[in-house]
């Protein structure tokens, strides 16, 4: 199996988001395998229309007039863009709803209809014969209140559940990453969790919901799938199958197996079970956890992960960040790298679009808002270039820079050597592996250019594999295991189920 990398739940301008359609694809393009750009098309239960609700309203309506009046059009770009082994794109559409709570609804056929039901559940019984599923997203808010409805939850049409996207993190109610979005705090009845405590099978994804038309924006959230191959057959498949998992944004690649069956598998096991966990992160890898029945069964955390001595020669990881300054408009850099005594063996871009969860009074619709020019533009075994524009951070508990991570194969007197906008910055890996090293472009509030602590290969690699000689099941007859990863620089992987059936 290969590892993608994908976003189905990203939004602009052909509804209630900004920028434009084709700008969206060009930016997935260039950070992701498989791409499904979301339209919002109906709110069945949507609040009565007040004098305080007016704004509300209104962006609802015109969004789903504007995505209607557009229907056709969007297919036909949406499938001229997918490219088999390329680039892999899939129509889709989301349903609001109080009641049974949000779903984004995918398609793998190009001919699908817009059509507004009462339910999910109508939506695809309605589409039918065609290959769809509703997938639940932001589940965690209040139940009643947009929040997952798991009474009514159906894994036939819902295979997969979004459990992190720049909502937040929807697993439970005190993970990482909680819900700050004016749409309210996470309730613990409508989590992740609370669904697979009530006997619910379903892999995790996480998507953006991002609504500045920037799929995989970094840190907005990603899903990974394991697939046969790059084309909608396949990677419907994988999705289909729950060969899932969810990151916040760093491609941390995961292999979780029970007695040889990939996360998201059914399986029974009367005897003892092989449990397989395989990561290769992006960063020092900080906290593995295998759950088992929701409770940790295995906990590695990051001092038992490292050691005190730093190798002099192998694979390293090195991330180059730009940003911080003052720009709310955005800052446009040019950047080159050279690897001097070492082979750069991978790139791996950190781009982000603007920060835009959802509209506000004072945003108006600009199609060019997600043309940032974001994109590798050569890249060989020594040197690469880019561009990309970065933006003032938020607040700073929020980050709007940018970055690229080296995976570089050389020893403690590799040198790398980085221009960005004419300032220049070079270290050592010997130098790096002691610590960071930056500089800034104007003599203060400035733009700045950071290299990261350099990342040993043993840091941000693992592999394990364990033995459960507990095999009776659960009072529900079935045991859930499931992993979770953090990195030091707090990027985060959850991975699908595996549920087991004692025969």
């Amino acid at each position: 199996m290969n590892i993608y990398w994908g976003d189905i739940h990203n939004h602009c301008g052909i509804s209630y988001g900004y920028g434009s359609l084709e700008n969206a694809l060009k930016a997935a393009r260039g950070q992701l395998d498989f791409v499904s750009i979301i339209g919002h098309a109906s709110w069945h239960d949507m609040p009565e229309r007040s004098q305080e609700l007016e704004f509300l309203i209104d962006f609802h309506e015109k969004g789903f007039a504007k995505l209607a009046s557009r229907w056709e059009q969007i297919l036909e770009t949406v499938k001229k863009a997918n490219v088999p082994h390329e680039f892999v794109t899939f129509q889709g559409y989301e349903a609001h709803s109080s009641e049974y709570g949000d779903h984004h609804i995918l398609c793998k056929e190009d001919d699908m209809p817009l059509f507004q039901g009462i339910s999910p559940y109508e939506v695809v019984n309605a589409l039918k014969p065609r290959e769809v599923i509703a997938v639940p997203h932001h589940v965690g808010y209040t139940p009643g209140y947009r929040g997952g409805n798991w009474d009514t939850f159906d894994s036939t049409i819902s295979p997969i559940v979004e459990v992190y996207s720049k909502h937040g993190c929807g697993m439970s109610d005190d993970s990482t990453h909680p819900y700050l979005h004016d749409m309210g705090p996470r309730d613990s009845r409508s989590t992740v969790l609370a669904g697979i405590r009530k006997g619910l099978r379903f892999g995790f994804v996480g998507s953006t919901d991002h609504h500045a038309g920037y799929p995989g924006s970094y840190g907005d959230g990603r899903l990974a799938v394991l697939s046969k191959e790059k084309t909608r057959d396949s990677i419907w498949e994988a999705m289909t199958a729950r060969r899932t998992y969810a990151v916040t944004g760093d491609k941390i690649q995961c292999g979780f197996q029970i007695n040889g069956a990939d996360m998201g598998s059914e399986i029974q096991a009367a005897g003892n079970r092989e449990v397989r966990l395989d990561v290769k992160g992006c960063d020092r890898l900080d906290k593995v956890v295998v759950y088992k029945n929701f409770q940790p069964w295995q906990t590695i955390t990051g001092e038992s992960l490292r050691t005190r001595c730093n190798p002099s020669a192998g694979k390293f990881k090195v991330r180059v960040e730009m940003g911080w300054g003052d720009s709310k408009d955005g800052y446009f850099w040019e950047g080159a790298a050279n690897i001097q005594g070492g082979i750069m063996e991978s790139v791996e871009p950190c781009f982000r679009g603007r920060s835009v969860l959802a509209p506000t009074p004072e945003m108006k619709d600009n199609p060019d808002l997600n043309e940032l020019h974001n994109e590798l533009l050569e890249q060989t075994e020594t040197k690469v270039s880019w561009t990309c524009t970065t933006f003032k951070n938020p607040t700073t508990l929020h980050s709007h820079t940018a970055a690229l991570i080296f995976e570089i194969n050389g020893d403690s007197s590799t040198v790398i050597d980085v221009t960005l906008n004419g300032k220049q910055l070079s270290a050592t890996i010997g130098e790096l592996l002691q610590g960071s090293r930056s500089v800034h472009l104007k003599a203060h509030n400035s733009e700045a250019i950071l290299f990261h602590r350099a990342v040993p290969e043993y840091e941000y690699s693992f592999s394990e594999v364990w033995t459960d000689t507990d095999a009776e099941a659960s009072a529900s007859g079935c045991d859930v295991y499931h992993a979770e990863i953090r990195q030091t620089n707090n990027q985060f992987a959850w991975i699908s189920p595996i549920y087991v059936l004692t025969p």
